[in-house]
């Protein structure tokens, strides 16, 4: 009879090793998607400052090109303050919006932040036409206070796909 209980401790405790270690109750994957859904909202609605209040007031922000060849042509890095002084001028002159796609979302063992990289398509509308530019968007984002929050965004501008 003792064998039985034994044998289910033991089932047990294999189970929880193969599940690897628990998570805390923290930062979750459609927590992220979620975030990420608002930002695009709140960007393509014109609303920076809906936009600019999911990042944290030392957020970075880096613009770079990939060549066909692979190498990577830093662009440069703007603050927070800088970046919407920038799309307000640039929204001033042109109708923008973006579209994105998460490709893979990579969350802290901390609970507390997470990695987000999509593929994003941004259409700008000015009197001379449509431009289209295509970018790989890495954000490092963070949860202090309950509140989700980007630390800033790499972009990697790149030919769009055909």
């Amino acid at each position: 009879m003792k064998s039985r209980p034994r044998k289910g401790l033991l089932l047990a405790c294999a189970a929880m090793l193969v599940a690897g270690p628990a998570r805390s109750a923290g930062l979750g994957e459609a927590q992220v998607r979620a975030f990420v859904a608002r930002q695009e909202r709140s960007w393509n609605d014109g609303a920076l400052e809906a936009w600019s209040a999911g990042f944290r007031p030392d957020a970075t922000f880096t613009d770079q090109y990939r060549t066909p060849a692979g190498e990577i042509v830093p662009y440069g890095t703007s603050t927070l303050s800088q970046a919407r002084t920038q799309s307000r001028k640039h929204r001033a002159a042109a109708q923008v919006s973006e579209t994105g796609r998460i490709v893979r979302i990579a969350l802290g063992p901390d609970g507390r932040s997470a990695e987000v990289v999509s593929r994003v398509v941004s259409r700008t509308r000015t009197a001379k036409g449509v431009r289209i530019a295509c970018a790989e968007r890495r954000q490092d984002l963070v949860l202090a206070e309950g509140d989700l929050r980007s630390k800033g965004q790499t972009d990697t501008f790149s030919r769009c796909p055909r």
